[in-house]
């Protein structure tokens, strides 16, 4: 009975291996369907997919603002600390106290792309770059302020009373 069992094992390894030159052999035929990227030749004209993950970025508009108030949801659900967020106080107009971002800083290097931080983020500030290429020979270069110099935050849109 055991040599049964030896050969069926032959058998089902010959098998499998089969199974995947039949793959391979059907690319190598179709050379027109591969979707390997010929990486660094293709750099400027490579184009990631919209669900790659690059990095964390904070979106701007187009007056230098963005949606992040400062409340600090992301920084506590990132599993590993790659985001802090330095606050400061500061009384509006009106005299109320009100919360901005001083610093919203990413360290790419901690990161393990788990998502966290950007599915509860309440404001959808943050979201991911397409950025690559993080290839550096000192660290820090992997610390990152996601807030722009000079941003602020974006003004909710002020509902309008009925007029009837």
């Amino acid at each position: 009975m055991n040599i049964f069992k030896y050969f069926g094992e032959i058998f089902g390894a010959i098998k499998s291996l089969w199974a995947g030159m039949r793959v391979t052999g059907y690319y190598f035929i179709h050379p027109g369907q591969i979707v390997t990227q010929k990486y660094p030749e293709n750099r400027k004209t490579l184009k990631m997919t919209e669900r790659f993950k690059g990095e964390v970025i904070m979106m701007h508009d187009e007056n230098n603002q963005h949606a992040c108030t400062g409340c600090g949801i992301c920084e506590l659900n990132c599993p590993n600390g790659s985001i802090e967020i330095i606050t400061d106080k500061i009384t509006n107009e009106a005299g109320k106290s009100i919360k901005i971002i001083d610093k919203h800083i990413y360290h790419l290097s901690m990161c393990t792309f788990c998502e966290l931080c950007i599915k509860t983020c309440p404001s959808d500030a943050i979201g991911w770059g397409q950025e690559y290429e993080h290839a550096v020979f000192d660290r820090h270069k992997l610390t990152k302020v996601l807030n722009h110099p000079g941003s602020s935050l974006r003004k909710k849109p002020s509902k309008e009373p009925n007029q009837e």
